[in-house]
């Protein structure tokens, strides 16, 4: 019997025409099958926003076999970045939504799941708060669910046309140790890139969700008629009491790329104790 090909499933919410994930498509390529879902539209923001109520179109966008003989196939879907990964689970990592007889064969293998879900790469930091609206983690979030391995990955710059070649030995590192020695059971990682030259990088450190706001988030304007409208914009205020601190923004901005495992289970277990107790219920 053949031996199972490894499977990856790719998406992001900047829309599956962005260089970042083009570039960790063609990564991801050297480790397995790649099969991208993305939003046909960017859907930033959109944390773990669901299309409830609305019509989802999916459509195959292209599909090749990589000279080493790994496939790519890229489809655009009208929904969220969690619309893609349940889109996915359903439609092309489960037995008789794949379509050909050679993939059904290996979703019965793998328990009709892919072997690693990887969200990005976003243009723009998802470091500190920004991982709790982000629909690259959104999605992220959801692999987890899955029970698969899951890995967001962003990039501190909103230029559309980054250099990413800088940053791409060490997304390669990040993708070989995913598959390797996955996080446990729901847990998701949450990757930050600085956006600086490969001689400014100073490696890679695990992190802690960084502590901060924004704040003055709403500028208010006047349209053409001289009515009044706001335009989120928002500055970052940083309130983290140590710069000796593990926190990612802080580690970023020092020239470290950062990983943070966060949960799907959000409980604060500490607080649900000591509530038990002083509410006596």
């Amino acid at each position: 019997m053949k031996r199972k090909p490894i499977e990856i499933l790719i998406t992001n919410d900047d829309g599956y025409t962005s260089k970042g994930i083009q570039f960790l498509t063609d990564m991801a390529s050297n480790y397995g099958n790649v099969t991208v879902i993305a939003p046909k539209q960017v859907q930033s923001g959109m944390s773990a926003a669901l299309s409830i109520g609305k019509v989802l179109r999916m459509e195959m966008i292209s599909s090749r076999v990589c000279s080493n003989g790994h496939r790519i196939t890229v489809y655009a879907l009208s929904g969220t970045p969690v619309d893609c990964v349940k889109m996915a689970m359903n439609k092309c990592f489960s037995a008789g939504g794949s379509e050909s007889v050679e993939q059904d064969e290996w979703a019965e293998q793998r328990g009709y799941r892919p072997d690693l879900v990887l969200s990005g790469i976003n243009h723009g930091s998802n470091a500190s708060v920004a991982s709790m609206y982000s629909g690259t983690l959104g999605a992220a979030a959801e692999g987890a669910l899955y029970g698969v391995p899951s890995v967001g990955l962003s990039i501190t710059t909103h230029d559309p046309d980054p250099d990413f070649t800088q940053i791409g030995e060490h997304v390669a590192t990040i993708i070989g140790k995913a598959l390797a020695n996955a996080p446990g059971e729901g847990i998701y990682l949450n990757v930050n890139f600085p956006a600086i030259s490969r001689e400014e990088i100073k490696g890679i450190r695990m992190a802690c969700q960084g502590n901060g706001v924004w704040v003055k988030e709403f500028e208010q304007r006047k349209d053409p008629n001289g009515k009044d409208y706001y335009w989120m914009t928002g500055n970052f205020s940083n309130r983290e009491e140590s710069e000796d601190s593990i926190a990612d923004h802080l580690l970023v901005e020092k020239g470290y790329i950062t990983i943070v495992p966060h949960k799907v289970d959000t409980t604060c277990y500490k607080t649900l104790q000591q509530m038990k107790k002083d509410w006596n219920l």
